[in-house]
């Protein structure tokens, strides 16, 4: 009776499996990396199970689903042996303390205008009373009276808030993502997590790359057009010259997007 190895361990490593199965399909890295959009050393790297230019196990969950649909493979059944292979799928991560203090933060106080009107309408009263006491005639006590009137309207004037003073209302998201009309403008905010992105002007130069950590934003600018990559398209609110981008993908989901000036026809 001979003793064979289990499925388990006859079952070849993710990379292998990825590399094998494109070799099956006869397609070149390079091929895989066009029709996927995954850069040709992330592919290669991949393959030899390198997984460490992935920038996380979100986004390498996220290239092995698209490799693995790319070659004709299972991509459920990949990332959960990816899984086996490296610890299991890791906790989620708390919000940084950071922002928590920013959500938390108190609004400014305003300033009790009406206890200084109070206090001004006093401090005339006890004026008339004063010089009415203190002899100053039944005219002086006439005028300090009809002065009165006069003193309260300057108070009450000047008790009123100025404009500069109030607290600023806090600016909406569209005027922050408003962008001008002569260049196409992205900007991106990490919501759900963080999110690997990479960003190429019009002439495929890389002006961005990256980890947008979850609260921060990013804001970039063209002259014809932006091409992204998001790790975790779902995680990340995205606007495009000023309009909110509705549904980037899903959260886990690499995605590659590209807009113009004109874009997006539907906020």
């Amino acid at each position: 009776m001979s003793i064979g190895n289990s499925p388990e361990e006859d079952r070849p490593p993710v990379g292998r499996a990825l590399q094998q199965a494109r070799i099956d399909a006869r397609l070149t890295v390079e091929e895989i990396s066009s029709s996927t959009r995954v850069r040709v050393p992330i592919v290669q790297a991949i393959e030899q199970d390198d997984f460490s230019r992935c920038g996380g196990d979100v986004y390498a969950r996220g290239h092995i689903r698209t490799l693995a649909r790319a070659v004709g493979l299972d991509g459920a059944a990949l990332v959960a042996q990816y899984d086996e292979e490296h610890g299991g799928r890791p906790e989620p991560t708390a919000a940084a303390t950071l922002f928590e203090a920013e959500r938390i933060r108190p609004e400014p106080r305003r300033p009790n205008w009406t206890a200084a009107m109070v206090a001004a309408i006093v401090a005339v009263i006890g004026f008339v009373g004063f010089t009415l006491v203190s002899g100053g005639g039944e005219d002086s006590g006439k005028q300090a009276a009809e002065e009165a009137p006069s003193s309260e309207p300057s108070k009450g004037a000047s008790g009123k808030p100025s404009p500069s003073k109030t607290s600023d209302p806090k600016p909406s998201e569209s005027a922050i993502a408003g962008a001008p009309a002569d260049k196409v403008t992205v900007r991106m905010t990490a919501e759900k997590g963080n999110s690997w992105v990479s960003a190429k002007d019009h002439n495929g130069r890389l002006v961005h790359e990256g980890v947008l950590k979850e609260g921060q934003s990013k804001t970039l600018t063209d002259d014809k057009r932006l091409d992204l990559v998001l790790g975790n398209a779902g995680g990340v609110k995205l606007y495009v010259n000023g309009k909110q981008v509705k549904h980037a993908g899903e959260v886990g989901q690499v995605q590659r997007l590209s807009y113009t000036r004109g874009d997006p026809e539907a906020g």
